[in-house]
């Protein structure tokens, strides 16, 4: 989700202390390769237009008293720099173009605050960011994305399972045996939450040694959190294939309910910026307290009593989830 390597021509017709701090800046970021300034605008264009350079930055004359005039005289003319991006790739352009306004605008903010009347400290503010220091997008994903290695291996697979069963007769053969409904059930989803279990075990090791991250809280907890979370999308899984007669119809029924929990769990987005009724679905969202609760002990390293309320949440939900498949799996003794 990070967009990186956006390659960019400086056109400085100002060629002041501002002007070269904003160039600074932009050979200094992560995200940039800062391609050379170039004497024109036309020049800088050329090489968008071939593909060598994603986005062009150009600073105008006087940009820097302009905005010494501003802060200290009021000038009504706010001044304004160009950017101009390539979009044939559209998202890289438009990232390209958030990432420079914000280095502009930070360093316009900052020469303000030195040339006008105010003390600096009422201008600026810094951001300390506690957990994810680095504000790295893999560490905040990584660990939600256990949800969907849990939702596949435990909610797919036993529905497809069982209907599978259904087609080609075999489920018959089963129902007329002595074997009760709870022992079927366990038997068809205690397999795929050990292969979870053990792959998402794999996912963490991986974690560690391909990008160095590690739980910062206590393991056993997001096992217990995983455990919980397959348990309703095992039930979950058996509800559909206990109403479902082909496999077909049980795919469908399942995603439909697949990606609505996962696009309104927060896992890509953050909950608060949704609406009033959207919001109001994460209370009954399971992937939304698994989710939270992961990144709650695996990011802020928290406890039991962090997660608290997500593990109480998960396991009323999941409970409810099984008595429901249980009692719905129709077995002819």
């Amino acid at each position: 989700m990070e967009v990186k390597n956006i390659v960019v021509d400086v056109v400085d017709n100002d060629r002041s202390t501002l002007s070269q701090q904003i160039v600074h800046s932009i050979e200094t970021s992560n995200y940039f390769v800062f391609n050379g300034q170039k004497p024109t605008y036309q020049a800088a264009l050329e090489e968008i237009e071939t593909c060598k350079a994603d986005v062009v930055l150009v600073i105008p004359p006087d940009y820097e008293k302009d905005i010494v005039k501003n802060s200290v005289g009021g000038n009504l003319h706010s001044p304004s720099v160009l950017i101009a991006a390539n979009a044939v790739n559209g998202t890289k352009g438009s990232m390209g173009s958030a990432y420079l306004s914000q280095i502009v605008a930070g360093q316009a903010s900052f020469s303000q605050a030195l040339t006008s009347r105010q003390p600096i400290l009422n201008s600026q503010f810094s951001i300390l960011n506690l957990y994810n220091k680095n504000q790295d997008y893999k560490l905040f994903m990584i660990p939600a994305l256990i949800a969907i290695l849990i939702m596949m291996l435990c909610g797919f697979l036993p529905a497809l399972n069982i209907v599978g069963e259904k087609e080609v007769g075999t489920i018959e053969q089963i129902n007329v045996t002595p074997v009760k409904k709870w022992e079927f059930i366990l038997a068809k989803l205690i397999p795929y939450w050990l292969i979870a279990l053990f792959v998402m075990s794999v996912c963490f090791v991986l974690a560690w040694l391909v990008y160095d991250f590690t739980c910062q809280g206590n393991l056993a907890l997001v096992y217990l959190l995983a455990m919980l979370l397959a348990l309703f999308w095992s039930s979950f899984g058996l509800i559909i294939s206990n109403y479902s007669d082909t496999m077909q119809q049980a795919i469908f029924v399942m995603w439909f309910f697949v990606v609505c929990m996962m696009l309104l769990s927060g896992l890509f987005t953050p909950t608060r910026s949704m609406p009033d009724w959207a919001y109001a679905t994460t209370y009954v969202n399971p992937m939304h307290y698994f989710i939270d609760g992961i990144r709650t002990v695996f990011i802020r390293g928290g406890d039991f009593s962090s997660i608290a309320h997500q593990v109480y949440a998960l396991l009323a939900i999941g409970l409810f989830m099984a008595a429901w498949a249980v009692r719905s799996y129709r077995k002819n003794s």
